[in-house]
């Protein structure tokens, strides 16, 4: 049996080949044979085993992919399916307003209710709900609200609230009922003041205020609301210190004392209202309370009794809480605390925020809209799953959206009358550990409803059933015959139980397991059974050792091209075994010539030999998988020129039909001619030269390099260059003012040198000339000089 034989979660993937059961049981059941027939059987059998399983091989390799087992010749395969039945499948109810009132125990809005399925590891078994929101659907309100001195002005308003909301929700359901609550804070300090005084009245001056409270139950869920505006007309408005208050005390207890809020199994809505913040899990150590919230009813005459022993809930614990409970909540808060509040949101499912105005005086439509809002959305949400189970959803709303991953759980925009449907898959990874049944709960936020699923597990093939004890096909009854193979009894081992325990380490049946007398028993890939060989098992199913003494396996022979054998044979004891038309030691050597022939029907177009279906050209010149490929042939460059032309530069007679005809190479641009390749490369090169209709030159390389052809164009063409007439006009331009320069420059210089010649020639006559140089007789010098007699220059 599998769970013998092999892991449980080897189901998910494996099968079970009961070859030799199928035989056995066969003989079993015709009374008429006698020992003998029966002990012949026992021979039939172990020749299957023997034929099926190879030497070496455990029993458990019996239990494989449903492709091996048949490629390895079982016919007899035991295949279970998972499965579902349907056990309570009541339809969603269709029913108008007005029409006759129903408990709302007998309405139906999701359909089935109970489903019963066997699941087999691996394999999703789908399950399709369909739910419909039915019209007049009762509704429970709790409206719950913050009584602090702040909240003064809106408890005047809240006290008509009873018959008003009443009278707004008809139009909605005809069974509608209604119920008060009120909190504050807890009654220790720092959130109120103890003392005396203002224990009786926390609040200042003159005003008249009620004793602080936790939480206060005032009304239990009625339908008269006339009831609901004279007790909430008798609330008096209380205070505390803190500006934080204890409304999650209250919410806790709102949703698990179903009894004194008097919940029905309807739509739970309550109303959260407050103009303020809130105290959270841990807040209670200011007061000196560390235990955390227990979850559970502690309302004494409709009063919270344990706010001062027992710390505020967590926001996780309220969500568990409210959810268990089917209750939605709306958070009505004024404006000034909307962002909390819609943080508290996002982690609330099937709750809304509303925006309460200054005195609540918009309350009754804050409550319609957000009812409206919570009611068109419809959220599926599981119990714990058991281990190794997973769960997927996929919603199909209106208007055929559809939405998987974690928006597979919701559909949006429904309105009264809309079914919508979803599309669950049930997976189990594996068997559970205790092998029983479980069972999960689907149910829509927000609703009573939910849907019971049964999980059976098949864990184990049929033919276990119909295991005969102390078989004498077990070594004379020293083990169960089950599932075609033996599961030995205490203290026994070996294929067919032959021995015992204590002798299985004997180092005489050791001996038996070593092959050559070596020292390596079952040659290090298995153990030694009862002097006979059983080879372990591999990670990869498909892998096996075998052999007598585990020396064989599948999967070291050659490889090619990364796989076992290439891929044209199997591998056995370390050998290709190759299929037809394939040889080599890796049957990468295909017999076939089909692929060698050439255009002309000639094997490798004559100019070769086919080797292993592919052609080894004997004339250098030509190459390609058929020898036709000769790239340094005379005429190769003419030849290409038309598709090089067209797809290099966009131009040539195939200009039009380029890529129908020039697809055949791969066009590499290169920048000058210098990039090209060279001749000197292994494969050959032709080194082409050609013009277009421009009288421009354009050079590229045509070359085949492993069947693939290549051609290295140059991007650029060489064209002729034509005349440039601004160059030209410029120049002349340019010419013909370097020239007047240069004639004004020489006539400048004539002029230079003739007025010096002239100059010069003046100087010279100048100097020439002659003129009389005689004194007046009459001058007399007005200086006189006398000498000192008496100076002897010293």
């Amino acid at each position: 049996t599998l769970n013998i034989l092999f892991s449980k979660d080897t189901l998910k993937k494996y099968f079970c080949c009961s070859f030799e059961l199928c035989i056995h049981q066969r003989i079993l059941k015709n009374k008429m044979y006698h020992s003998f027939h029966l002990n012949f059987s026992t021979l039939i059998i172990i020749r299957n085993v023997s034929r099926f399983l190879k030497q070496g091989e455990p029993t458990s390799a019996r239990c494989d992919e449903l492709e091996s087992l048949r490629k390895r010749g079982c016919d007899k395969i035991e295949n279970p399916h998972g499965s579902q039945r349907i056990l309570k499948n009541k339809a969603v109810t269709n029913r108008k307003k007005g029409a006759e009132k129903l408990r709302p125990e007998d309405i139906t809005q999701i359909q089935p209710q109970k489903l019963s399925l066997n699941l087999r590891a691996g394999e999703p078994q789908n399950i399709i709900l369909r739910f419909k929101r039915a019209e007049d659907y009762p509704i429970d309100l709790y409206y719950l609200m913050d009584l602090s001195y702040s909240m003064k002005d809106d408890l005047e308003n809240v006290k008509n609230l009873g018959t008003s909301l009443m009278k707004e929700m008809s139009k909605i359901t005809s069974d509608f009922r209604i119920g008060f609550g009120s909190f504050v804070e807890k009654t220790v300090m720092p959130y109120i003041s103890t003392t005396p005084a203002k224990l009786l009245n926390p609040c200042t001056g003159d005003q008249n205020c009620t004793s602080p409270f936790s939480y206060k139950n005032v009304l239990k869920l009625t339908s008269n609301g006339q009831q609901f505006n004279s007790l909430v007309g008798q609330q008096q408005i209380s205070g505390n210190l803190d500006s934080p208050e204890g409304g999650f005390d209250a919410i806790m207890q709102v949703a698990v004392c179903g009894d004194h809020i008097g919940w029905r199994n309807v739509t739970r809505l309550l109303v959260f209202s407050t103009d303020a913040g809130f105290h959270f899990a841990g807040d209670g150590k200011l007061g000196g309370i560390v235990l955390p919230n227990d979850g559970k009813c502690h309302l004494e005459n409709n009063v919270y009794t344990m706010s001062h022993y027992y710390d505020y809930p967590s926001i996780a614990h309220l969500v568990q809480k409210l959810s268990e409970n089917n209750i939605q909540t709306i958070f009505a808060v004024t404006e000034e605390f909307q962002p909390v509040y819609k943080e508290l949101q996002n982690l609330i499912p099937k709750s809304a925020v509303g925006t309460l105005s200054a005195n609540s005086s918009n309350v009754i439509n804050l409550i319609v809209d957000a009812y409206n809002s919570l009611s068109s959305e419809v959220i599926l949400e599981n119990s714990k799953l058991p281990e190794g189970v997973t769960i997927t959803y996929q919603s199909r709303c209106k208007n055929g959206v559809v939405n998987e991953g974690e928006n597979g759980r919701k559909c949006s925009n429904i309105s009264i009358g809309d079914e919508v449907s979803f599309n669950i898959n049930i997976t189990a990874q594996g068997c559970p550990k205790q092998g029983k049944p479980e069972s999960i709960k689907i149910k829509p936020l927000g609703f009573t409803e939910e849907v019971e699923i049964l999980l059976n597990f098949i864990c184990e093939c049929e033919c276990h059933k119909h295991g005969i004890k102390n078989s004498d096909m077990c070594h004379n009854g020293n083990g169960t015959f089950e599932c075609g193979a033996c599961r030995c009894n205490k203290g026994r081992v070996g294929r067919q139980c032959e021995c015992r325990k204590d002798e299985v380490s004997t180092e005489d049946l050791d001996k038996n397991c070593r092959k050559d007398n070596g020292t390596d028993i079952c040659s290090n890939n298995g153990e030694c059974v009862c002097g006979t060989c059983e080879c372990k098992k591999r990670d990869n199913p498909e892998e096996r050792y075998s052999g007598k003494f585990c020396e064989c396996d599948n999967f070291n022979c050659d490889r090619s091209n990364n796989k076992l054998c290439g891929g044209h044979g199997r591998c056995e004891c370390r050998v290709c075994i190759c299929d037809a038309n394939y040889t080599g030691s890796a049957c990468d050597c295909s017999l076939d010539t089909s692929t060698c022939l050439a255009s002309n029907k000639q094997i490798c177009n004559g100019r070769g030999n086919c080797e292993c279906g592919t052609c080894r050209c004997t004339d250098p010149k030509f190459q390609g998988p058929t020898c036709e490929i000769c790239p340094t042939c005379p005429g190769v460059c003419t030849e290409h020129k038309s598709c090089v032309q067209c797809r290099a530069f966009g131009t040539g007679e195939k200009k039009d039909t380029c890529e129908r005809d020039c697809s055949y190479f791969n066009l590499i641009k290169v920048k000058d001619r210098d990039k090209l390749p060279q001749p000197v490369q292994a494969f050959p090169l032709m080194h082409c030269k050609e013009r277009d209709a421009n009288d421009c030159w354009f050079y590229y390389t045509y070359a085949v390099n492993n069947t693939e052809k290549e051609v290295h164009v140059v991007d650029a063409l060489e064209c002729p260059a034509g005349p440039d007439i601004i160059p030209i006009v410029a120049g002349v331009v340019t010419g013909i003012v370097l020239i007047g320069l240069a004639l004004l420059l020489i006539w400048k210089l004539l002029m230079i040198i003739h007025d010096r010649r002239e100059f010069a020639k003046f100087e010279k006559e100048k100097m020439n000339a002659k003129w009389d140089t005689g004194e007046n007789p009459i001058y007399k010098s007005a200086v006189t000089t006398v000498i000192n007699p008496k100076y002897e220059g010293k």
